[in-house]
């Protein structure tokens, strides 16, 4: 896989738009993400129902990385070949990494460092269940499952499975990410053609 390879796959799925949206809702976040919205909860009595911005709005940053994957080519890139599957994969894989280090600087500048890597956690979290939401409803419906996802955490709140609220060395919320993110991994790379392929060397 070449360079070139990388940079024409990346101009023609938007990258660069995709970037920009994820360093939006980074600045967003820093600037506002302390302000608390008001929200139904079903947690405790004492417990306030003000949610930060900045909890939720990794989500937003996660839905925008699974754009590049959308296009009216989509579906035909799965049929492709494997030198272009290579280049989705590490077009994506590098998309992620970059995506990761912009939201962490970021974040990291408005409410320090570990306040960053809970954000880039939450976003990679959510990014593995956007992953799984393309599989399931299509390549633009990527934000249905994140979005399902939020409702439980917002409305349950406090839980000891909120990865929006652990600390960033919470081993449960780092098991959730490899969860999410090998469960989305697996659910793209299982096209329809390599499903059939699978079953037709198992006959």
């Amino acid at each position: 896989m070449r360079v070139t390879d990388l940079l024409q796959y990346a101009r023609v799925h938007r990258a660069m738009a995709v970037l920009a949206g994820v360093t939006v809702v980074a600045v967003l976040s820093a600037l506002f993400g302390g302000t608390r919205i008001a929200v139904p909860s079903f947690g405790g009595a004492g417990y306030s129902t003000g949610i930060p911005f900045r909890r939720e709005l990794p989500m937003l940053s996660a839905v925008f990385l699974t754009a590049a994957l959308g296009g009216g080519m989509a579906t035909h890139e799965e049929l492709a070949t494997p030198r272009v599957h290579r280049a989705r994969t590490g077009f994506l894989a590098i998309l992620v990494f970059v995506a990761c280090g912009i939201s962490f600087v970021v974040e990291s500048l408005a409410v320090g460092h570990g306040g960053g890597i809970v954000y880039v956690r939450s976003m990679l979290i959510w990014f593995g269940i956007a992953l799984t939401s393309i599989r399931v409803f299509g390549n633009q419906l990527g934000w249905i499952m994140p979005l399902g996802s939020v409702l439980p955490l917002v409305w349950f709140a406090p839980a000891w499975w909120d990865w929006t609220a652990s600390g960033s060395g919470d081993p449960f919320s780092w098991l959730i990410v490899g969860l999410s993110m090998g469960v989305g991994v697996t659910a793209v790379a299982a096209s329809s053609w390599r499903l059939q392929a699978f079953r037709v060397k198992r006959m």
